[in-house]
């Protein structure tokens, strides 16, 4: 490939032998270069954006406009991810992640103060995620010199999960984090329970909700005509499906959407499942 314009030090426009144009991102790949030279396009820590991509124009202005060393962070994060998670992030990231970190840190350096409204969720109910983040952060110290606060951990996990490209993780975050702590909340008003965040049971009973949640915000939602289920857990577990008929209300009301007997019935089997062994760890200690 041909390199057609260098923005800076990690970024370049370069021109295949079709004639087509992309945005060239990786550590290094600009410094000493200039207009017309080649450019090798097999290393694995490059990212090729073709310039057709809507989010190609965008990420010329922003990375012509900021240092460099905020998408090499970003680079550090993304890699960070995709191998400790084994997942495979839409390159939206480079975009909506370089220009956050860029934010974050100025706004750090004036004072100013950004709650994030979902910390809580996105750190319980995204941790892996959350501890990408956590390393991103210091990752940012290291490069930067400054110290974020943890929320911006959880700020990174949201644009984490948004740009994950595997089935039942992606779509938007924030919506799917509130719907968990919403039916967390349910769950534990309902079953009269306090929950152990930290416990196997719990991190397994979240993960069905996120599943859930992708179903549900993308109009997926599982819906046999068979509800042997439905009725087997009406009749072992009367509880548990009483809260998940009570989930079931509250999505009716909130979003207008009818939840079907297998979706409730598999609600109330990780209902069942959770509090089992949350009642089992208590009555051991």
């Amino acid at each position: 490939m041909q390199i057609r314009k260098v923005l800076n030090s990690s970024v370049v426009l370069v021109q295949d032998e079709n004639g087509e144009e992309s945005i060239l991102l990786g550590k290094g790949i600009g410094y000493g270069r200039r207009p017309g030279e080649t450019i090798d396009r097999q290393p694995s820590d490059r990212v090729f954006i073709p310039l057709s991509n809507p989010d190609a124009q965008p990420m010329i202005e922003l990375f012509s406009s900021i240092p460099p060393v905020y998408l090499e962070l970003t680079q550090d994060i993304v890699a960070d991810a995709e191998t400790s998670m084994g997942v495979t992030l839409s390159p939206h990231i480079y975009l909506m992640l370089t220009d956050h970190l860029h934010f974050a840190v100025e706004r750090q350096k004036k004072g100013i103060v950004v709650t994030n409204r979902v910390f809580w969720e996105i750190k319980h109910f995204y941790r892996r995620e959350f501890e990408v983040g956590l390393r991103g952060l210091r990752r940012t110290s290291e490069l930067l010199g400054v110290d974020l606060p943890e929320e911006e951990a959880g700020n990174i996990a949201f644009h984490i999960v948004n740009a994950r490209q595997d089935v039942g993780a992606g779509g938007d975050a924030m919506k799917a984090a509130l719907l968990i702590g919403e039916l967390t909340n349910i769950v534990t008003y309902r079953m009269h329970t306090s929950l152990n965040t930290e416990s196997i049971h719990f991190s397994r009973f979240i993960s069905h909700l996120q599943f859930f949640a992708d179903r549900f915000f993308s109009g997926k939602l599982m819906d046999s005509e068979d509800d042997f289920l439905f009725r087997q857990m009406q009749s072992g577990y009367p509880e548990a499906t009483d809260c998940a008929e009570r989930i079931r209300t509250f999505l009716l009301r909130k979003y207008n959407v009818f939840l079907p007997n297998e979706e409730t019935a598999y609600l109330a089997l990780h209902i069942a499942r959770l509090t089992k062994t949350t009642e089992d760890d208590t009555s051991s200690k």
